[in-house]
């Protein structure tokens, strides 16, 4: 089970982007590195392909590294450690600062 998953509220805790939250886009389990909503946002130089799609500078964020970010606990609102227990017969994440069960978000 993951700590963090797409859709959840992240803060990140290192480097330039410190202290910015956003919503978890996309996670990528295998090299441990998640896609955050407005952080790590650089300029890609697309060139124009067709007249559907032009070039320009785009602004795409790129993936930081899991642990440079922490999950929002949505009842207290602060950052938090994440503990796995059970409820009933299922796997759930649990805030270690207030005890209250974390729902996952949109996935």
């Amino acid at each position: 089970m993951r700590k963090i998953r797409r859709g959840d509220i992240v803060e990140v805790i290192t480097g330039i982007d410190k202290g910015k939250r956003g919503k978890v886009l996309r996670v990528f389990p295998k090299e441990d590195r998640v896609i955050v909503e407005g952080v790590n946002v650089r300029i890609h130089h697309e060139r124009p392909r067709g007249e559907n799609q032009p070039g320009g500078r785009i602004k795409r964020e790129n993936p930081i590294h899991i642990s440079n970010v922490m999950l929002v606990c949505p009842k207290c609102d602060q950052r938090t450690r994440v503990k796995i227990g059970w409820v009933g017969d299922k796997k759930v994440r649990i805030c270690k600062k207030c005890g209250e069960v974390i729902e996952y978000g949109t996935e």
